[in-house]
């Protein structure tokens, strides 16, 4: 008898310590879960840095050509329009030609404050044609972008400025780049038939490059006449 209940208090007691046991299991299973989706969407995510929409567009006769004023507004780290800018062009395949930093996935994984995606800033809007090529500066390579501007943080504006004064030498330059966890930087010129009626995002993926997404208008804002749009 006082073995029988021996035993029943020592199984009870294994019992409770192996529930106790897969009950911390599992909570650490559930916080490496946790864990693991933030990393992932910090590796998939993407940001909004601009939208284009077409303010005016008419055949040109003597050209014969279509001939596009676009409204660039660009987003700053916060997600803030800034001052918008407007091009004219002769045709409507219009590319934006920007420098573009991608950090290390660790330092994406982590959220790094100043390496947690990646870095862009937008150089020209153009238009190939050879000869006729046309070209507007958005931003000058000795400047930080607008975009990254935030007052009352000077550590972030030092740290933008040495990205873009020494973008090629982080880009031909394997060691350094390592050192400063960069992956890698380049220039890329995303591009698009840009017609009325749709708006045009450029989004950033936070572990890679720019890309154009392209959707309707809304409703709301169809017929609406856009004012202020001029040649810049």
């Amino acid at each position: 008898m006082k073995i029988s209940k021996m035993f029943n208090g020592v199984s009870i007691g294994v019992l409770t310590v192996a529930v106790m046991l897969a009950g911390l299991g599992v909570n650490q299973w559930i916080q490496r879960e946790r864990v693991l989706r933030k990393i992932i969407e910090r590796l998939t995510a993407e940001t909004r840095v601009a939208d284009v929409l077409v303010a005016k567009s008419e055949f040109d006769e003597i050209s014969r050509k279509i001939k596009t004023t676009i409204k660039f507004l660009e987003y700053d780290a916060r997600g803030k329009p800034l001052e918008p800018k407007y091009f004219t062009f002769e045709g409507n395949i219009i590319q934006f030609q920007s420098l573009v930093i991608r950090f290390g996935d660790k330092l994406v994984e982590a959220g790094d404050r100043l390496r947690g995606k990646s870095a862009f800033l937008f150089l020209k809007a153009f238009i190939l044609d050879g000869k006729n090529t046309q070209e507007f500066e958005i931003t000058r390579t000795d400047e930080v972008p607008a975009g990254y501007k935030v007052e009352n943080n000077k550590g972030q504006e030092e740290f933008q400025k040495k990205l873009w004064k020494e973008f090629w030498h982080y880009a031909l330059d394997p060691k350094r780049r390592e050192r400063a966890g960069i992956k890698n930087a380049q220039i890329e010129a995303p591009g698009s038939m840009f017609l009325p009626g749709t708006i045009y995002t450029l989004k950033i993926e936070h572990d890679g490059g720019i890309h154009i997404d392209a959707s309707p208008v809304p409703e709301i804002l169809k017929g609406e006449k856009i004012e202020n749009a001029a040649k810049s």
